[in-house]
């Protein structure tokens, strides 16, 4: 998994509740047996016409959106079947960060795995972060993920989580920093299990 510490990237504005998985990545895609080159997949119905040309009126096609790497969005992200190609297809288009007051519980899990930050704030900082967005040319914000805060050149600074329950934020903040998923874990214990396999072989 590819570690998080900060990331300071164009916001694109997805002014939308309840975004579920089949939007982000349309079940005619899951088809495929790789885990990449899901990219071009994401919103795909949204992003372009029935003649396959790009929906002009659609936001990440619009210019000042072309490099957007942070997605900010409205409340229960990620509804609908469990579907992991959904974070691949974030992931891969090069977006990073997803700004939410919440998430759907198993996209956030699958997000939390593939290194894909959901940012949660209250209410009022992603209206306000949906605003500049979408009123600000160009407009940045930076993810910081050691702090834990949301910042911009405009003065924003607040906190934000990866998980509302303290414990699991600081694992799982713990993973993304430092680039783990669950086989990364799993080997940092490669000593003790190699030991083990060692008693086990010498036992049989």
């Amino acid at each position: 998994m590819e570690a998080f510490t900060k990331h300071t990237g164009v916001v694109a504005p997805l002014d939308r509740p309840n975004v579920d998985t089949d939007q982000i990545c349309p079940a005619v895609f899951l088809k495929r047996i790789e885990k990449t080159g899901f990219g071009p997949t994401l919103f795909h119905s949204w992003r372009f016409l029935a003649d396959g040309s790009p929906n002009p009126d659609f936001v990440l096609n619009a210019p000042q959106y072309q490099n957007a790497s942070v997605l900010v969005t409205g409340r229960n992200f990620g509804s609908g079947s469990s579907r992991e190609h959904a974070v691949w297809a974030i992931h891969q288009y090069g977006i990073r960060a997803v700004v939410s007051t919440s998430f759907a519980e198993i996209f956030h899990k699958n997000a939390l795995e593939n290194g894909l930050v959901p940012v949660i704030v209250p209410e009022d900082v992603v209206a306000m972060v949906m605003t500049r967005a979408q009123e600000v040319s160009g407009y940045e914000m930076a993810v910081d993920l050691e702090t834990c805060e949301l910042t911009d050149a405009l003065g924003l600074r607040v906190p934000f989580v990866v998980h509302e329950d303290p414990q699991v934020h600081e694992f799982r903040r713990h993973c993304i920093l430092n680039g783990l998923d669950e086989i990364g874990l799993t080997l940092q214990h490669e000593d003790r299990i190699q030991a083990y396999e060692e008693r086990l072989g010498a036992a049989t």
